[in-house]
């Protein structure tokens, strides 16, 4: 065998050994994180629920992993499956929304961008909605806002505490007015869940902006938030544009938020369940009292006033 000969051997060995590793990552055996480039174990990584053992990096997860996490096996119930989206608008850009519909819906084999239902975590009855980032971005149509509204009525009337898991980027600018009017829809139910004297928990995720932030995504009682998520309304262009300065390059996480006060608390992906078992588990309704305690029902609007006799 010539040395050229030996040589095109190496290499085509060498070509077929990396093929052959390539695609044992392809095929979802090993997953590279994005951020520190380590890899690990698929199995390994869903069992930590997609966050790297290494830098801790919180890797997107969608709405069925989302489910699968927080709710108990066997015990979730979807809500308004049925419900479709429709184009009344007749809108198109590069391609009509009804055939950019067709194709996502193909694509993801899901209806809209969020999955509502009610369920048990750590045997606690919820109401949970859960929005998915595949489906165009998360962005909040008319579908959307009618199925957490109808979340959030149904545990108002079942007195459930709603949790909400937004990502998202913000109005679907395909169906216009219609999309924005669900920021209003959508407060309008959570104000009847507060006046009931209900609790209401939204978790912000990686990405949470646009319409969604400027609505029911700060709306909660109490507002948690994932590790190193981008929450904010509009773009840092827009933002530096308008206040005409440099902001810090953070100023759109979750940890910048919690120091301004904008989120009450950051929970990694890890802790989720638990934290969220123990905040409700705190805001149950108090036992009544077991004597009885006169309230008379109008107070006089004048007290007698006792004058002491050495006056």
């Amino acid at each position: 065998m010539s040395l050229f000969d030996w040589f095109a051997n190496r290499r085509k060995a060498g070509a077929i050994s990396q093929n052959q590793q390539e695609r044992e990552i392809a095929d979802g055996l090993w997953s590279k994180c994005p951020n520190c480039g380590v890899l690990t174990y698929t199995k390994d990584l869903r069992a930590n629920l997609m966050v790297c053992p290494e830098c801790k990096h919180h890797n997107r997860i969608f709405s069925d992993e989302r489910i699968q996490q927080l709710i108990d096996p066997g015990t979730w119930t979807p809500l308004d499956e049925h419900l479709s989206p429709t184009d009344p608008l007749g809108f198109r850009d590069r391609k009509s929304y009804s055939d950019r519909l067709r194709d996502t819906q193909d694509k993801t084999r899901l209806k809209d961008a969020v999955a509502t239902g009610v369920g048990r975590l750590n045997d606690l009855p919820v109401a949970l909605g859960v929005m998915d980032f595949r489906f165009m971005g998360g962005s909040m149509g008319s579908v959307v806002g009618e199925k957490l509204t109808r979340m959030i009525e149904r545990g108002t009337r079942d007195r459930l505490p709603v949790i909400i898991v937004c990502a998202s980027g913000g109005a679907r600018m395909q169906e216009g007015m219609l999309s924005l009017m669900q920021m209003a829809k959508i407060s309008g139910a959570l104000e009847r869940h507060r006046e009931a004297r209900l609790l209401y928990i939204p978790v912000l995720t990686h990405p949470t902006t646009g319409g969604v932030t400027a609505s029911f995504a700060m709306l909660g009682d109490l507002i948690l938030a994932e590790p190193q998520a981008t929450i904010g309304f509009a773009g840092r262009r827009v933002v530096e544009q308008t206040l005409r300065e440099k902001l810090p390059d953070d100023f759109q996480t979750s940890e910048y938020l919690l120091n301004h006060g904008f989120v009450d608390t950051i929970v990694p992906r890890t802790e989720l369940k638990k934290t969220l078992a123990q905040l409700i588990l705190l805001h149950q309704p108090t036992q009544p009292a077991t004597h009885a305690v006169h309230v008379p029902d109008t107070v006089p609007e004048t007290l007698p006033l006792k004058i002491p006799h050495e006056l």
